[in-house]
C-alpha cells in the first residue's frame, strides 16, 4: 500500500484550500457570505415517519386455490351431443353452457317426473311428485331445467351442463360425440379470482413467522406489487431439500397471475413506525454519521452527528439526533463536508 509523505499531504491540503478559496473569493469580493447554497442548487428533505420493517426475500410460485377448483363429473352416463367448451383454458362465465349431452337414464327420469306431475294434477299426491323430482335432483339436473320441464310439458332428450363459476377450463376430458360413464370427469373449471403463492423456507426461518404479518409479492413483467397477510405454513418438511412451504393467498381480480408464475416474496418482519431519511442525506465520516441541518438564516447549514441504521439500499432509520420535521440537505454533501472542515465546524 502506498503511503503519502507529510510534505505531500501538506501540498494536497494546500491545493484544496486554494481551490476552495478560488471558489469563494468572487462571492467574498461581492460582499456576500460564502455558502454552498450560493454555488449549487441545494436540495433539502425533511425527516418523516413511515411504517417500515426488516425486509427478507424468498422465492415462490403461483398455484391454484384448491377451494376454487370445480370438477364437472355427471352422476349419469351418456353421449356428447354438442361441445361448447371445446378448448383447453377457455374462459367461461358462471351459468355458461359447457356441453349438451344425451343420457337414457336422465331422459327416462324426466318422463317419469312429467307423467307423475300430470297424474297428480288429477289425483293429488304430493309424496309421489316429490319423489319423482328428487330423482332428477339426485342426478344433478338443475332447478331451471326441472321448471322448464313443467312449463313446456315436454321431456327433452338432451340435457345441458353449465359452468358452476366464472373461471378457466383447465381440464377437458371429452370430445364431440364421445361417450362417458357416470362419475367421469368431463371438465375442471378453476376460478382465479384468488390464487396461492407457495414460498420455500429453510427450517431456521420458521422462527421469524411469528413477527411477520405482511408480505409483498413481485412478478416479472408486472409493475404492481401485490400484498397479503393471509398465510399458512404447511405442516410438512421436504426432506430432500430441507425446506418448509409457506402458502400465501393473493387477490387476483384482474387475472394477471397464472399458475406456474415465479414470484419474489418479501417478508416484512417487525413492522413499526420509524423516522427515516434517504441515504443521500447522510454522510459517513470517521466512523460516524452526519447530516447538514438547515439553519435559521438562508444559506446556513450546520453539520450534526446522528445515529442511524440501514433499512434498505435507499433508506436510513434515524435512531437519535433528529426529530420529525427537521430539514436537512439532500445533495452535494461532499461540498458541504469540505466547507464545514474549512470553517472548523467539525
Amino acid at each position: 500500500m502506498n503511503h503519502f509523505s507529510k510534505d505531500k499531504i501538506f501540498k494536497i491540503k494546500m491545493q484544496r484550500t486554494v481551490l476552495m478559496s478560488l471558489i469563494f473569493l468572487p462571492l467574498v469580493l461581492l460582499g456576500k457570505q460564502a455558502t454552498v447554497e450560493q454555488l449549487f442548487s441545494v436540495q433539502t428533505v425533511k425527516v418523516k415517519k413511515e411504517i417500515r420493517a426488516e425486509r427478507i426475500k424468498n422465492y415462490g410460485y403461483v398455484t391454484m386455490d384448491e377451494s376454487r377448483k370445480y370438477d364437472i363429473s355427471p352422476r349419469f352416463a351418456g353421449y356428447v351431443v354438442k361441445l361448447y367448451a371445446n378448448k383447453i383454458y377457455k374462459q367461461v362465465k358462471k351459468g355458461e353452457a359447457l356441453v349438451t349431452v344425451y343420457s337414457p337414464e336422465v331422459f327416462k327420469a324426466k318422463e317419469e317426473y312429467l307423467n307423475t306431475y300430470k297424474y297428480t294434477k288429477q289425483r293429488p299426491n304430493r309424496g309421489m311428485l316429490d319423489s319423482a323430482k328428487l330423482k332428477l335432483q339426485l342426478l344433478g339436473i338443475s332447478k331451471g331445467e326441472i321448471s322448464k320441464l313443467v312449463k313446456t310439458r315436454k321431456a327433452s332428450a338432451n340435457t345441458t351442463i353449465y359452468a358452476p363459476v366464472d373461471g378457466y377450463v383447465f381440464i377437458k376430458g371429452i370430445d364431440n360425440g364421445a361417450a362417458f360413464k357416470a362419475g367421469q370427469q368431463l371438465f375442471q373449471v378453476v376460478n382465479l379470482d384468488k390464487v396461492w403463492v407457495e414460498a420455500k423456507l429453510f427450517e431456521e426461518e420458521r422462527a421469524r413467522l411469528a413477527t411477520t404479518k405482511n408480505y409483498e409479492l413481485v412478478f416479472k413483467g408486472l409493475e404492481k406489487v401485490y400484498t397479503t397477510n393471509n398465510k399458512l405454513l404447511y405442516p410438512e418438511l421436504d426432506p430432500k431439500v430441507a425446506t418448509l412451504t409457506l402458502r400465501l393467498r393473493v387477490d387476483n381480480a384482474e387475472h394477471k397471475l397464472f399458475p406456474g408464475m415465479y414470484s419474489t416474496v418479501t417478508s416484512l418482519k417487525g413492522e413499526s413506525e420509524q423516522m427515516v431519511l434517504p441515504t443521500t442525506a447522510v454522510i459517513r465520516k470517521n466512523g460516524k454519521h452526519y447530516v447538514f441541518m438547515v439553519g435559521e438564516f438562508e444559506g446556513e447549514y450546520e453539520p450534526l452527528e446522528v445515529s442511524v441504521k440501514i433499512l434498505d439500499a435507499n433508506t436510513y432509520a434515524i435512531i437519535s439526533g433528529l426529530e420529525v420535521g427537521d430539514e436537512v440537505v439532500n445533495n452535494a454533501l461532499f461540498m458541504m463536508d469540505s466547507d464545514a472542515q474549512i470553517n472548523g465546524l467539525y
